[in-house]
Parts: structure tokens; sequence; C-alpha cells
């Protein structure tokens, strides 16, 4: 079958990449018995998904109609849904059980808004278990200090526990990409810190706005409540020197009045 530019399709041709993800699924199946594969194409991992124990339910979300019946065919007697949907217009709430674990090869053209997806849906999604862009996995599970850290490692980092596992060629996918493609795991934190998170993200995304300058400089939008922050000493430095923490603290010290967990 002819992939599809438009839909980032690669699919996996490796089994024991997909072995792999499997394994490390059914480590986490304590975190949630229902597992959703976004993206399953010709069913590379799905296959490998039919060994996990009966008692866990499966969800398919595919977006390709052009597979629908192949998919339907090989693992519709196991699987305890197919859904024909783009994951990103998908109202989980609505469609998916109450707590599921989310994983699959994600198309590396929606990967970062899988991640926002995840993270909007959080109180659903305990664990996720990925596979992205390797540039992508970086950025997401990279620690402050690190070029690669940014807006999507605060973010993600703030709710989740981001884990890079390992990494996969090109030559592992039909077609090949051009780029190399890492697995990582997201598993949410018991007990994050408090924050708003709509202050959160504002504070965060205007600080790597202009990632190379100064806290002054970047949060100029801020300047008439500097006052408010002068002694968290953080004014002289750039973004990507301050941890999810310091990030929680400065948006905190700004928003005094927002202090509540969302």
């Amino acid at each position: 079958m002819k992939k599809k530019k438009t839909l980032g399709q690669h699919f996996l041709n490796d089994g024991n990449i997909s072995e792999a993800i499997v394994a490390e699924i059914t480590q986490n199946l304590s975190y949630a018995d229902t597992v959703v594969e976004v993206g399953p194409g010709e069913g590379a991992l799905t296959q490998y998904l039919m060994q996990l124990p009966e008692a866990v339910a499966i969800y398919l979300v595919e977006l390709d109609a052009r597979l629908l019946p192949t998919l339907q065919k090989k693992y519709g007697s196991r699987v305890t849904k197919i859904i024909y949907k783009d994951i990103l217009q998908l109202n989980i709430a609505q469609s998916l059980p109450a707590s599921f674990m989310l994983a699959g090869n994600f198309p590396y053209n929606i990967s970062s808004q899988i991640v926002f997806k995840v993270i909007e849906n959080r109180e659903q999604i305990p664990v996720m278990i990925g596979m992205f862009q390797k540039e992508v996995a970086q950025r997401i599970t990279a620690s402050a200090k690190n070029r690669d850290y940014g807006i999507l490692s605060v973010l993600t980092q703030q709710w989740y526990d981001a884990e890079y596992l390992f990494e996969v060629s090109p030559e592992k996918f039909d077609p090949p990409p051009k780029v190399w493609s890492a697995v990582i795991r997201l598993k949410r934190k018991t007990n994050p810190l408090l924050v708003d998170e709509t202050h959160f993200r504002q504070v965060v995304k205007n600080a790597f706005s202009q990632r190379r300058k100064k806290l002054r400089n970047a949060l100029h939008l801020y300047a008439d409540k500097f006052d408010k922050i002068d002694h968290l000493q953080i004014l002289d430095l750039r973004a990507e020197q301050l941890s999810v923490a310091d990030f929680v603290l400065l948006t905190n010290t700004l928003y005094p009045q927002s202090r509540v967990f969302l």
C-alpha cells in the first residue's frame, strides 16, 4: 500500500522494536488496564499488542480509512474498538475509558500536538509510551541547561516524568524517514507542583520566545511586575537555565491569587 506523506506514514518493519515497546507497556499495566494505540497503520505494533493479557482492553485510533478493513479483519475479534478519527480531533473524555495508556508509532507531523493532547487529558492518561522523531523526543525529555530544553520540555515535565528509552534507526521503517527516531515514556506525576495552568503556559512561552535573551528582556510583558520577582534572582538568567520548579515559582509569584491545581 502506498504511504501517505500527508499523514506522516512511516510504518515500523522490525518486530524486535515492537516487542520492546510492548514489553514496556506490559511493565506499566498496573497504571491502566486499557491500551489505546494511535496510528496502528498496517499493524506492526498491533500484532504484538495481541500478546497482552485478555483482561487488557485494546483500542485502535486510525485516520487512514484504507487501513480499517485490514485492521478489522486481523484484530477485530480481540480489540475492544477501532475508532476512525484524527486523534487530535477526538473527544477523549467521551470516546475513551476513564483511564488508559496511550501508545504508538506517532505520525511525526503531529507528534508535538499529541503530547499537548496528552497533557490536556492527563486525568485519563497515567502513562504514554510512544515513538517520536529523535529531535522531538530529546526536547520532551531534556532537562534544564540543555540546548534541547524548551517549552515542550517544561510544559510536559510539569505534569509527567519523562524518560528517553531507546533510539530507532531509519531503516527500521517503510519508507525510511530521513531522521532517527526514539521511544520515550511519560508517567504522570502523583503530586505535581501547584500552579494555574493557563498562567504557567503563558509565562513559559513568553520566557522562551526569545531564548537567547535574559529573562529581563524576554519577559518584558511582565515588566510592571518585576518588583515582585526581583528576590528570585532570575531576571539575569536565560529561560533554559530555569528548572520546571523555577517556572512554577515564577508563575506563582507573578500570579499569587491563582495558586490552584487545574
